[in-house]
């Protein structure tokens, strides 16, 4: 019979390396909850016209990327390929805008988007993201960023920068639009390419090949055309991120992947991933809101990447969190022994001691070997001698260091080793 294997694209993560992965995404998602952010859960999958509407017809993630389907009811759904749509839906449905302002929120699970499969890029990939909706605020803008910047710094991170433009405002985007397509018509650009421009000119922009890049070289840059009050709301998040202490260098090309950005736009690369180097990124997106059915109301967000951030803590050589299973092990030796150990599971787990034992008869070569494993810091080795005593041998496995301590007094000696 032929073994399954996971699908092309879709990473597995188990032991140890799953407890890496854990220790990022909730390091993404505390730095956020920190900041007032409250937790959304979003569907997996929604109506395909909300990310053909809210994502944008033109980019490459509805054109090509995502993983539509139709139900057993004649519907076309999508497999979620970004969180701001499907967040923008939940606030208009539930009314969530109808309260105080800005409304935060965070959210962290997959997405799903049919890319070429290549280190950094996966089919189903992982996200923490957050938004804040409702004030158009150069504050909140560099609030969001810092939040991402804090989280990248708390997991270890230093070989990444953060890249910072302005991609302008209704008032603006008309007539820069116009100067581009004028420049684009210019160009022998092939049938494809130019539909793009005709839909969305900036996505010319963000195109990878070698030859369109060169061809784009000198095209005009928003930077250069923005209103009055575009540049000096970019001139404002960039004071206030100095205010901060975060860093930034601005990339006046930068085009993010998705049609609804305006103004702030941002994204954390780390050079140490190669092609795929962005490890998130956002902006603020107003207007996105009222195109899906909702108020007019502003937005500015991000979607941070826990697989490009897990593989950029491996390039560093740092280790968020802590990748051990248990913190004590018991070793139990006979029957007896082990009844008591299985007993102190209750009281230990409770008090919050992560512990686990020796299952399965194993003697005590081959119980210590699985205490060693599991990354415990300490083993309970209890024999019968010990239970005639009243004790356990408390052991430190970095040292091999052990000590006689009452079986009755147990849980408070094992959190007094652990310094808890």
């Amino acid at each position: 019979m032929t073994a399954f294997s996971a699908p092309k694209g879709v990473p597995d993560y188990f032991p140890p390396t799953s407890a890496t992965f854990l220790a990022v995404r909730d390091t993404l998602l505390g730095s956020a909850r920190r900041a007032g952010y409250g937790y959304i859960e979003l569907p997996v999958f929604e109506d395909t016209a909300l990310f053909a509407r809210g994502v944008g017809e033109s980019t490459d993630v509805v054109t090509k990327e995502m993983y539509t389907f139709t139900d057993r009811g004649g519907r076309s759904i999508t497999l979620r390929p970004e969180g701001t749509a499907g967040v923008m839906r939940a606030v208009i449905e539930h009314g969530l805008d109808k309260g105080q302002l800005p409304l935060k929120l965070a959210y962290a699970g997959q997405f799903f988007r049919a890319e070429q499969p290549q280190s950094g890029r996966y089919r189903q990939f992982h996200q923490v993201g957050v938004e804040a909706v409702g004030v158009d605020d150069p504050a909140l803008d560099a609030e969001v960023i810092a939040v991402a910047d804090e989280a990248f710094r708390e997991m270890g991170l230093t070989g990444y920068r953060l890249e910072l433009t302005s991609l302008g405002d209704s008032s603006d985007r008309p007539a820069y639009r116009e100067r581009l397509q004028a420049f684009l018509a210019k160009l022998p650009l092939d049938d494809e390419t130019r539909r793009r421009a005709g839909i969305n000119p900036l996505r010319v922009l963000d195109d990878k090949r070698p030859e369109v890049r060169a061809m784009v070289e000198d095209a005009p840059l928003m930077r250069d055309h923005l209103s009055d009050a575009s540049r000096a709301h970019y001139e404002q998040v960039k004071g206030y991120l100095d205010d901060l202490g975060v860093k930034f260098v601005e990339n006046p090309r930068m085009v993010r992947g998705l049609d609804y950005y305006t103004k702030t736009c941002f994204e954390f690369v780390h050079d140490g991933l190669g092609a795929q180097s962005a490890i998130g990124g956002g902006g603020r997106y107003d207007g996105l809101m009222e195109q899906l059915g909702g108020q007019p109301l502003s937005g500015v967000g991000f979607g941070l990447g826990v697989d490009r951030s897990l593989l950029a803590c491996q390039v560093e050589g740092v280790q968020p969190g802590d990748v051990s299973r248990c913190d004590v092990y018991g070793v139990p030796l006979g029957e007896a022994a082990k009844s008591r150990l299985v007993a102190l599971s209750a009281p230990l787990r409770a008090a919050g001691v992560r512990y686990d034992l020796a299952y399965g008869g194993k003697g005590l070569k081959g119980a210590m070997k699985g205490a060693d494993r599991s990354g415990a810091r300490y083993a309970l080795v209890l024999g019968e001698r010990d239970i005639e005593a009243g004790v356990v041998q408390l052991k430190e496995l970095a040292t091999g260091d052990q000590r006689e301590v009452p079986l009755v007094d147990v849980v408070i000696s094992v959190r007094e080793a652990l310094g808890r």
